[in-house]
């Protein structure tokens, strides 16, 4: 009986210790998995510095299967296995991010009075300008557009200076000038070093759009100003271009062959002077156009008579009953040989383009919704964000 009890207490024992031996090897081998698995951290998420692209996949592609090891809120350091240092958050000092971009309502909550809607305040002056004078829809227009095309929407047309972008010959006549200062002052007032003066034109220029009978669209905002403003920078496609160099020029900034055909038919609003279209007119000129309605020729002669030099001028859209308004009226006009500047009429006789302008001819909501496109892309065309450029406290001055 002695040696069945003793026996019995020798196996036990023996079972006892079998069972410890096995869980500490259980425990050891769990430890080394977990410490091979922490260089995988580092090696799948190669380029971010913390690792944190490492938790997107669930860690399958970590090599862990099944067995994955816990999420966790603070990103992993990968490092030694054995590191047992604890984990360091990122530097006190920021790091340069990338610019956030354009969006609609970027000033929101950004002024002192966080309750002041600073765009809001900016469209009231513009709708109050515009009523009191219409003619400065085609202004802007212009004015955006010849900002837009040399170093991106950055305002550096708006800068002073004996050789700066306002002093180029396309840009002599530019004007609306007074108008983006006086909003300025209004930026200034309510948002001190806030509002850009790219996005003032911008504001601007869409409020006005809509109020001439254009396209509502959503305005982006969040655009800093240029640091760069020369006259001989400014390139702009000129009105005498063919249809194949114009195009050439707009592809160069990304623009479609129908995104040029719509921003050319901006020109339904605004006048040309005689330079632009006077040889048109006229037999012996190398621009004389034999297809212009001759109607149209016959109202023209006496605003610019041929061999002067007058300085008259006439709208570009020649339906006198929509001439300051954003419509489609300007694409039936040149399809019935009733285009001004040389490089409109084209539009309506180069195959490249044509089919476009009758498309637009017969559909003004056609037209106004591809133009919204248009002038989102435009007024985004090479854009300082983020940390680029500066915002001015006078938008006729660099800081």
């Amino acid at each position: 009986m002695k040696f069945s009890i003793f026996s019995i207490f020798v196996k036990t024992l023996a079972l006892l210790l079998i069972l410890t031996i096995s869980h500490a090897d259980q425990s050891h081998g769990s430890s080394l998995k977990h410490g091979r698995s922490k260089p995988g951290y580092g090696r799948k998420s190669h380029g971010s510095v913390h690792g944190i692209k490492g938790h997107g996949s669930n860690g399958r592609h970590m090599g862990h299967g099944r067995n994955k090891p816990p999420r966790f809120n603070l990103p992993i350091i990968s490092g030694p296995p054995l590191d047992l240092s604890p984990i360091i958050g990122p530097p006190s000092t920021p790091t340069p991010t990338t610019p956030s971009g354009l969006q609609v309502g970027f000033y929101k909550g950004l002024c002192p009075n966080k309750l002041v809607d600073i765009e809001a305040a900016l469209t009231t002056k513009v709708q109050e300008h515009f009523r009191k004078d219409p003619s400065i829809l085609p202004a802007l227009l212009r004015m955006q557009f010849h900002d837009c095309f040399v170093h991106g929407c950055d305002a550096s047309i708006l800068i002073n200076g004996l050789s700066s972008e306002k002093t180029a010959g396309p840009n002599l006549s530019v004007r609306g000038y007074d108008l983006i200062d006086a909003l300025k002052d209004i930026a200034e007032a309510q948002c001190p070093g806030v509002v850009s003066c790219a996005d003032i034109i911008a504001i601007a220029t869409k409020e006005v759009l809509r109020m001439g009978g254009g396209p509502n669209y959503s305005i982006q905002t969040g655009r800093r100003d240029g640091l760069i403003s020369r006259a001989q920078d400014v390139n702009l496609p000129s009105p005498f271009l063919t249809v194949s160099e114009t195009i050439s020029a707009f592809n160069a900034k990304k623009f479609t062959t129908e995104e040029i055909v719509i921003l050319l038919g901006c020109h339904t609003v605004g006048v040309s002077s005689c330079g632009f279209f006077q040889d048109r007119l006229y037999q012996g000129t190398t621009q004389f156009d034999p297809i212009m309605d001759p109607t149209l020729r016959k109202q023209l002669m006496p605003i610019c008579p041929k061999g002067t030099t007058a300085n008259n001028s006439t709208f570009l859209d020649q339906n006198s009953q929509s001439s300051n308004i954003v419509d489609n009226s300007f694409f039936v006009q040149i399809l019935e040989q009733r285009g001004i500047l040389p490089i409109d009429q084209s539009l309506a006789r180069d195959p490249k383009t044509v089919s476009f302008v009758k498309q637009f001819a017969q559909s003004a909501s056609l037209f106004n919704s591809k133009l919204a496109s248009a002038m989102v892309k435009l007024q985004a065309l090479d854009v300082l964000t983020g940390s680029q450029g500066e915002i001015r406290k006078t938008c006729n001055r660099f800081n």
